[in-house]
């Protein structure tokens, strides 16, 4: 990691959590998002009384789950758009404390583990390993530390960056700036982990990262973007299924696998429908496609965009 690098990223990793929070807010979902935040909406929705589907909460957005959400609305005075934005969230979740033990529980245990990195039982019980994480997160966050789930508690916590799960992805670090730039909202950690499940299974090697974002967003070295949460980097596939071990390369290089790549966008499409912005890769023909878009810089890397239905960032709304 280059000097400027570890600088920026470690003023950011230990700024104070309240600065870093002060615009903390509920993600939108929709349909077709998937990842923890769905999967807390699940179960929040199971809590308040309402059937997601014969499968439970499985952390997609679909019709069960849409319908569900408008039912809840319809029940509670809100404009029935299936769409969970701020006032539905803010209706759906409920206060939580020791020793509660519901369907509520199930989902700020899911979102912890997430945002936290840990590995709580989803037991739905408010027990006492429950109840330090959420103390801790508290802390982290610069929130009053009284092991009580709130409305700021859940609300800065359903904000909070994810860390991804690396089964099908291999973390590579073009900019020098290291594991502390694998951080990313929760529906785009979902929605890619999602594609690249698919891409993996088709025996073309697991897909590379590059940089998606640090914990609390913000600047990024090497970036003009990825301060929101919803930009994330991946490598084009090579041609010997090389990605996560060999050298990087271009759209122009000989290794270049153009149809593995082709492959590849359309599974991150379509793990995410009508939540992908754009996705910058200079390849001329997967343009011509309507695949990717022009960018400078972009020769060597994908920069796909995820959006929500509701953003504070105008540049960020599907």
């Amino acid at each position: 990691m280059t000097a400027l690098a570890l600088t920026a990223a470690t003023v950011l990793l230990s700024a104070s959590p309240a600065s870093a929070y002060a615009n903390a807010f509920f993600h939108t979902q929709s349909s077709g998002n998937r990842g923890v935040d769905v999967r807390a909406i699940q179960y929040l929705l199971v809590h308040n009384g309402f059937s997601v589907g014969s499968g439970g909460p499985d952390g997609v957005f679909g019709q069960d789950t849409g319908n569900a959400v408008r039912s809840f609305q319809s029940a509670r005075g809100l404009d029935a758009d299936g769409i969970v934005g701020p006032n539905t969230w803010a209706a759906l979740v409920p206060v939580l404390r020791q020793g509660d033990s519901n369907q509520a529980v199930r989902a700020l245990q899911v979102e912890l583990n997430e945002k936290r990195r840990l590995s709580l039982a989803v037991n739905g019980v408010f027990d006492a390993a429950t109840n330090t994480a959420v103390r801790n997160f508290q802390q982290h966050a610069g929130i009053g530390v009284d092991g009580i789930v709130g409305a700021v508690t859940w609300r800065n916590l359903v904000w909070h960056y994810a860390y991804p799960d690396f089964s099908n992805i291999c973390d590579q670090d073009p900019d020098g700036n290291g594991t502390a730039a694998n951080w990313a909202a929760g529906a785009a950690w979902g929605q890619l982990e999602r594609a690249a499940a698919q891409f993996t299974a088709t025996g073309q090697g697991r897909v590379p990262l590059g940089d998606a974002g640090f914990e609390h967003g913000g600047d990024i070295p090497g970036h003009a973007s990825h301060e929101n949460g919803l930009d994330i980097d991946v490598w084009p596939i090579r041609t010997d299924n090389g990605q996560c071990t060999a050298g990087r390369i271009t759209w122009q290089s000989a290794t270049y696998d153009r149809a593995a790549t082709r492959q590849l966008i359309n599974q991150i499409r379509a793990a995410a429908p009508g939540h992908v912005k754009f996705i910058f890769f200079n390849d001329p023909t997967l343009i011509n496609e309507g695949l990717t878009t022009s960018q400078a810089n972009h020769d060597n890397h994908l920069h796909v965009r995820y959006c929500e239905r509701v953003h504070p960032n105008s540049l960020y709304v599907c």
